[in-house]
């Protein structure tokens, strides 16, 4: 079933979560354990992340540095197929446009609707590592908004290759992400706003906000996208802290802010125990209050740490 479909049939809040596939030479073990986890609480589907490539630089030998360019976190399309037909839950394939060109993306694209995999969730992706600043693969897009319309003129059988003969239309669902206190390359959040409303408009179904840890941040940006025309549902997206180390790596990764509420509880708390009831405690109070104002839904990012989601979720869904 389509998430959009999901979304408006359904006659309470949804529950879904975000996992991230294993390292290079992982086990899939790990990411079962941790979807078999959270399926107790009944979510509405699954998100499977995509990463780019990263950057490294290895010296040789003689002395001279060589490139080497590694995909730490292959797996993406197996992983949506085996967790779709494993637990029989639909499955939102992320679809990014990092280290592709869009040959290689229809690709994908056509290995994901050749499995039944249709609901895709478009991200421009982050910098490959070792890289300060976004630069799209030859042949490839810069923004998300182009590959939203590549799945768009493929939903009408409008493949890159025109001479394709009798070409099928693919059915995907889009969803695109939001970022309530605006992106890191935004210029303002008015800016991203509009940035946000042209993938809308290009062919997205839905939104799902990026991580934040003040609810008024996401209660203002929807209010800012109704008055801009966005009118799909928008999905507020938590993650629990879950160390002292979050306070600095959170804020630096996501350009988010850590209410300073929030901080003082963390720093003044004695043990990592202590510490991740401090975060399990304020996702649920976030929860509570998110749902007490009727959102569609709440989706969880896991990145390893299932258990202390299923501590929130266990209390509030």
């Amino acid at each position: 079933m389509k998430v959009i479909d999901i979304l408006t049939r359904a006659d309470k809040p949804v529950f879904t979560f975000e996992i991230v596939p294993p390292l290079r030479g992982g086990s899939v073990k790990d990411v079962c354990d941790a979807v078999e986890t959270l399926l107790p609480f009944h979510p509405a589907y699954i998100n499977i992340t995509n990463h780019q490539s990263v950057v490294d630089y290895v010296e040789r030998e003689d002395g001279l540095v060589e490139k080497h360019v590694i995909h730490k976190r292959p797996g993406t399309v197996a992983l949506s197929a085996l967790l779709q037909y494993t637990y029989h839950i639909p499955v939102v394939s992320h679809v990014i446009c990092g280290g592709q060109s869009a040959e290689e993306i229809e690709n994908t694209l056509i290995e994901l609707h050749f499995i039944g995999i249709d609901n895709v969730f478009v991200l421009r992706g982050d910098p490959a590592g070792g890289q300060k600043r976004f630069i799209a693969q030859k042949g490839g897009w810069s923004h998300a908004t182009d590959l939203v319309r590549q799945i768009g003129n493929l939903n009408h059988g409008h493949y890159l290759e025109e001479s394709v003969r009798n070409p099928e239309a693919t059915d995907f669902c889009i969803g695109v992400a939001g970022y309530p206190e605006k992106h890191s390359e935004a210029a303002n959040l008015a800016d991203d706003i509009r940035h946000l409303k042209e993938k809308v408009d290009a062919g997205a179904s839905y939104v799902v906000t990026q991580l934040f840890y003040d609810n008024q941040r996401y209660f203002d940006f929807v209010r800012a996208a109704r008055k801009a025309g966005i009118t799909v549902p928008v999905i507020p997206g938590l993650k629990p802290l879950a160390s002292r180390k979050d306070l600095e790596t959170i804020p630096q990764t996501f350009h988010v802010d850590i209410p300073e509420e929030l901080a003082r509880r963390v720093r003044t708390a004695a043990t990592l125990n202590d510490i991740r009831e401090v975060g399990i405690q304020w996702a649920i109070d976030q929860s509570k209050e998110l749902l007490a104002h009727e959102v569609p839904g709440i989706h969880y990012y896991t990145v390893g740490k299932a258990k202390l989601v299923s501590e929130v979720v266990g209390v509030v869904f």
